[in-house]
Formats: C-alpha cells, structure tokens, sequence
C-alpha cells in the first residue's frame, strides 16, 4: 500500500489574546494508505474538527507538513485549491444538499463543475445511485428523501469525482441505528469500488469497529486503538 495522505509534525493552536494560547494539535502524525478506511475516534472539544480542516486543506497548520498523493500542499490559496478539488472529497453529519436539484442533479454538479461532459456526468452518477440502493429516487429532491437518501445521496456526490481520498465528519451522527448501518455499508461499498482512502470521524464504536484501523485523538496526538 502507498501513502495518500500524509500530516506529519502538525501543531495548531488559537489565541485568545497573548500570551494564552489552546494549543489543539501538537506534533501530530498521521498517515492513511490507498484503500484502507479509518476510524477517527475523538470527543467533542479534542480537536477533530481542526485535524479534518487540515488534512483536507481547508485551514493551515501552525507547523508541519501535508501531503496528498505525494503533493505537499504549500501555503498559497490557489495551488490548495486545485489540490483539494484533485485529490479529496467531504461528507459531513449534515447532508447539505441543494435543495432545488433532483439527487441526479446534485451529484451531476461537481462533474460538471470539474469538467465532465453531461453525459459523462450522467451515466456516473446514474451508477452511484445504483450502487447505493436509490436507483428509483434519482428523480427525487432532497425534500423528497428520508435522512438516510440524504446522506446516501451525500457520499455520491463526495465521490464523484473520484477523490483519492474522503474525509468524512460524523457522517452518521443524526441518523438511527438501522439508519446509520445502512449509509455505512453504502460507504463502504464506494470506498472499496473506487479504491479510495477514507478517514471517517465517528462516536460510534460499532462502526469503527467494521474499519481497517481505529486512531484515537489525544492530547492533540493521534494514538493506535
């Protein structure tokens, strides 16, 4: 397996007027293979949100490195951009959906967005649907579908493009149970068949469980479960 995600000495702090200072993350390591998908195993306050930020390039370290797909990403805005669009794709505990397209529609759009031909874009996310069990509800608005096709409809559109890499942000945390198996499974099917890596975020300790590893957020390091 090779590396395709990679933080290496990641410090983060915030100021709250000096000197005080929350240090969040301290000299954090990480690395997650082609392929595999992890749990992240943290509670609230501990720093997830912040560690998620930084590995999908939406906020910078204080110190430390990341790379994704064997490209460190530097500092300027444009260059992260193209990165991030390249090589990454986000679910989070809310589906956010566009509202006035159809679930066909929604994950038509990045596609598009990223180049793809209508048809292209079609045909993909026509398949997405299909291997997430919502063959029948492309048709349907988000208004339309239940919690669960929501965020079903959520992890097509993060895939779409076919990242390298999900980083995923309590994607199951407002769902039930049966709910919550149900969209994993669909996650774990896209995963597995587009070979991508996954790092998930998650309270919930029967998913992680079905993961290939489970890493714990400590004391703003990351410690093997």
């Amino acid at each position: 397996m090779s590396k395709v995600l990679e933080l290496s000495g990641i410090s983060k702090g915030y100021h709250l007027g000096k000197p005080n200072e929350i240090k969040v993350l301290d000299r954090l390591d990480l690395t997650l293979n082609t392929g595999e998908i992890v749990a992240l195993e943290a509670p609230s306050g501990s720093g997830k949100s912040t560690l998620l930020h930084i590995a999908g390039l939406l906020d910078t370290p204080d110190a430390g490195r990341v790379s994704v797909d064997g490209v460190e990403a530097g500092k300027a805005d444009r260059q992260r951009t193209a990165l991030r669009r390249a090589t990454l794709g986000f679910v989070y505990q809310f589906h956010h959906l566009l509202p006035e397209f159809t679930a066909l529609e929604n994950i038509m759009l990045p596609q598009l967005t990223a180049g793809a031909t209508r048809r292209e874009a079609t045909e993909r996310a026509h398949m997405l649907l299909a291997e997430v069990g919502l063959k029948g509800r492309a048709e349907h608005r988000p208004a339309e579908l239940s919690g669960g096709e929501q965020q079903r409809v959520a992890f097509c559109r993060a895939v779409a493009n076919a990242p390298k890499v999900l980083l995923a942000d309590e994607p199951t945390g407002n769902l039930d149970p049966e709910t919550s198996d149900t969209v994993f499974s669909a996650l774990l099917k896209l995963a597995r068949n587009d070979g991508m890596a996954a790092l998930v975020a998650t309270h919930n300790p029967a998913l992680a469980a079905r993961m290939d590893r489970r890493l714990r957020l400590v004391g703003g390091q990351i410690k093997e479960s």
